[in-house]
């Protein structure tokens, strides 16, 4: 089962996507299908400030 989803994953890492779609292994509608099916992982993000000390350079 992990091989299965490790497979999937490659099919829709972004540096392979536009490839696969372009070549007809992977649908514009598969892709949009895996992204809205994926959980919205916001709460987990860490924002932080910009340094403004490296516009003064």
């Amino acid at each position: 089962m992990r091989l299965s989803r490790a497979l999937q994953e490659k099919l829709m890492d972004v540096r392979l996507r536009d490839k696969l779609i372009a070549e007809g292994k992977v649908t514009k509608e598969e892709v949009k299908k895996y992204l809205d099916g994926m959980p919205d992982e916001a709460k987990n993000a860490t924002w932080t400030e910009e340094d403004s000390s490296i516009d003064d350079e």
